[in-house]
């Protein structure tokens, strides 16, 4: 296993400022250690010197637009990652608003695969809740889905949730986040009446 020491870096994190060094160890961060601490003994290690740079955690985005599948014209995950990773995400989070919308098992199921293969950072998908599908929302695994997206509004065509019963389900019976998007669908409407007139 390949053993890196970033030394002599000037590091950010959990509130602090500091110079030292961090110790990683295949893909995983061993150990941080303020300057002067570095170990002495790890055989074989690869030094990157960090003088005069700045170490922070890679961001996490919760809320992003990849439009993989359906609507790569406007991106995809290949090329939305790449951008992402280049800005200093790590992480991200999708939404379920695609063609066709991720609103079933097999859909996240397929996305999951789309994200194996292209993403060049950490991802999960949110699964997307529609008035109809509470029974497949309640099938989603906690341990690999970030959460059920709500659209409260019909900015996102059939995805709008205005049922108050699947709204009650869905916060009652759910084991995983929640993420709303609090639209108000009299007002949307009204809005777009007023902008045909």
């Amino acid at each position: 296993m390949l053993t890196t020491l970033i030394r002599n870096v000037t590091i950010i994190n959990e509130g602090q400022t500091f110079k030292g060094s961090v110790l990683i160890k295949g893909e995983l961060i061993e150990e941080i250690y303020e300057i002067g601490k570095e170990p002495k003994n790890h055989i074989p290690i690869n030094i990157i010197e960090g003088e005069n740079k700045i170490l922070i955690p890679g961001v996490i985005d919760d809320q992003v637009h990849f439009r993989q599948p359906g609507l790569t014209h406007k991106g995809d995950i290949l090329t939305e990652s790449r951008s992402a990773v280049a800005g200093g995400v790590t992480s991200f989070m999708e939404m379920p608003n695609t063609n066709p919308q991720t609103i079933t098992q097999d859909l996240l199921e397929q996305k999951n695969d789309l994200g194996s293969k292209f993403s060049l950072a950490n991802f999960s998908f949110y699964i997307g809740a529609t008035n109809d599908n509470l029974n497949e929302l309640l099938k989603t695994d906690p341990t690999n889905v970030c959460g059920i997206k709500v659209f409260m509004g019909s900015s996102t065509g059939n995805m709008l949730v205005d049922d108050p019963k699947t709204l009650e389900g869905i916060f009652k019976e759910a084991s995983l986040l929640v993420a709303v998007h609090c639209e108000d669908e009299p007002t949307i409407q009204r809005n777009i009446e007023r902008y045909r007139k």
